[in-house]
């Protein structure tokens, strides 16, 4: 019988310990947030952000854009962010939706505001293991690990996902934890081979019914990051339904990575304000 790895109820505790932690400063952490075109599903996760952040008590300004906004007008945006004192965190909804250059909007982004992980310096940062704000949704896909609560040290990972960029982290994590984690992209060969042999699969395509059951161990671990709209509106993950009696453990979408990685985006806020204070020398 599979388990399902419950992300709202570990959300709960992490939302509880970041609204104390802000109750104790002088002034509310600020995030601001640039959305970028009409992706309902974009629109739906800054809602997330926007609630979460309400009821912790961090400030949130949210600037929406149309899709045809040029990489240079959105870089100008970040750096007006990354100019202000009262705006601690700054974040750009991915995916983008047009022609624009990703990589260089992040790395406008001012490092120590860098909330989301996906600096260049953020991940230099976190390979030489001197982590200053760790991506979210590795912080996410590492607390459900855990909450397995099996042996992790000497397991084996496959992280299959549209970029490298997401796996990189992730990876970083799990080598700390005594995994071997390999990325593989979604379009490679002998796919289902490859993951079936792993004993952990993170799967971040964002394809409903990607994972069947032919590609996943039996009584493994998925890690399911995927979200897409199915043709009833409603949102799914990359796992197929089929998983349910066929895998040891399951992260749910919705209900599994999405709520942690949002907490876990508040706690990086209240962090880089802290940072931000004691390079300022406050």
């Amino acid at each position: 019988m599979t388990e399902i790895l419950n992300g709202r109820i570990l959300a709960k505790t992490i939302r509880d310990k970041a609204q104390v932690r802000v109750q104790s400063l002088d002034t509310p952490p600020g995030l601001g947030v640039i959305l970028v075109g009409e992706d309902p599903a974009s629109h739906l996760y800054v809602g997330l952000k926007e609630k979460a952040a309400k009821e912790i008590g961090i400030y949130i300004e949210r600037v929406n854009l149309p899709a045809e906004t040029s990489t240079e007008a959105i870089i100008e945006l970040v750096k007006k962010f990354n100019a202000r004192k009262e705006i601690n965190g700054v974040l750009v909804q991915l995916p983008l939706p047009g022609d624009q250059d990703t990589d260089a909007i992040i790395e406008a982004i001012d490092p120590v505001k860098d909330v989301d992980g996906f600096h260049p310096e953020s991940v230099r940062l976190l390979l030489a293991n001197t982590p200053k704000l760790v991506p979210p949704t590795a912080l996410s896909v590492m607390r459900l690990l855990q909450a397995t609560r099996l042996p992790l040290n000497g397991k084996s990972a496959v992280i299959i996902s549209n970029s490298s960029i997401f796996a990189e982290p992730i990876i970083e994590l799990m080598k700390d934890a005594g995994i071997t984690a390999t990325y593989v992209p979604k379009e490679t060969e002998a796919l289902p081979a490859i993951t079936r042999a792993a004993d952990i699969l993170v799967t971040a395509v964002g394809k409903v019914g990607f994972i069947t059951p032919d590609m996943a161990k039996p009584s493994g671990v998925i890690i399911d990051v995927g979200t897409s709209k199915g043709e009833d509106g409603k949102t799914y993950g990359d796992a197929a339904p089929e998983l349910l009696n066929h895998t040891g453990f399951l992260s749910p979408v919705p209900g599994g990575v999405g709520p942690l990685t949002v907490a876990y985006l508040m706690l990086n806020v209240i962090k880089a304000k802290e940072l931000q204070e004691r390079e300022r020398g406050e």
